[in-house]
């Protein structure tokens, strides 16, 4: 009998424990069913906006609602894929002007800290584009998160940020008003 009561309790216990210890859900981002977007934006001579995109990446990322500190996100761009709608331009960002992707065929973002800021998510993370690693941050909402009709479960983010291209190595003066570019990242996830 004394046993018994010592494992219900130990049975007990473990379950309190458990469910104070939030796990963060792992994510795989749906870039299949077209649910994810990788853009990005810069001032044209500072009278319009030049908008581009990537369409072949992949990435994953790790959600905890109650303790973003556990979050992270893992994201793979093939920078090859970039396309501003206009095939000129897109062979020279391509070039060693800007991507180098001959050289440098990927870029990479790795989370190292996931903070909540009211009501939203500052991600910093490093950043290697044109073979060069820089810290960059990013401010992300969290779009929405529920069961899906398929039977899964699905997380949706928008996150934006913005850096300098001279600090990743791309020396080619556009002009001043168009120093920094502007990430614009959409992703809906699924649960593993």
């Amino acid at each position: 009998m004394m046993l018994k009561k010592t494992l219900t309790g130990m049975f007990a216990g473990a379950l309190l424990l458990s469910a104070g210890q939030a796990v963060a859900a792992d994510y795989k981002i749906d870039k299949e069913g077209q649910h994810a977007f990788v853009n990005f934006r810069i001032q044209h001579l500072g009278y319009s906006w030049l908008y581009g995109t990537f369409k072949d990446f992949d990435g994953t990322f790790s959600f905890d609602a109650e303790n973003p500190a556990a979050d992270k996100v893992n994201v793979t761009i093939n920078t090859n894929s970039v396309d501003t709608n206009h095939a000129e331009r897109d062979k020279h960002i391509r070039s060693a002007d800007f991507l180098n992707v001959s050289k440098h065929p990927q870029a990479t973002f790795v989370s190292t800290k996931v903070e909540k800021d009211g009501d939203d998510l500052k991600i910093t993370g490093d950043l290697t584009l044109n073979g060069v690693t820089k810290p960059v941050t990013l401010e992300a909402d969290k779009i929405g998160e529920g069961k899906d009709p398929w039977g899964g479960y699905r997380a949706g983010f928008e996150a934006k940020g913005e850096f300098a291209l001279k600090e990743f190595g791309i020396d080619k003066d556009l002009g001043p008003a168009s120093q920094k570019v502007e990430l614009i990242i959409s992703v809906e996830g699924v649960r593993q």
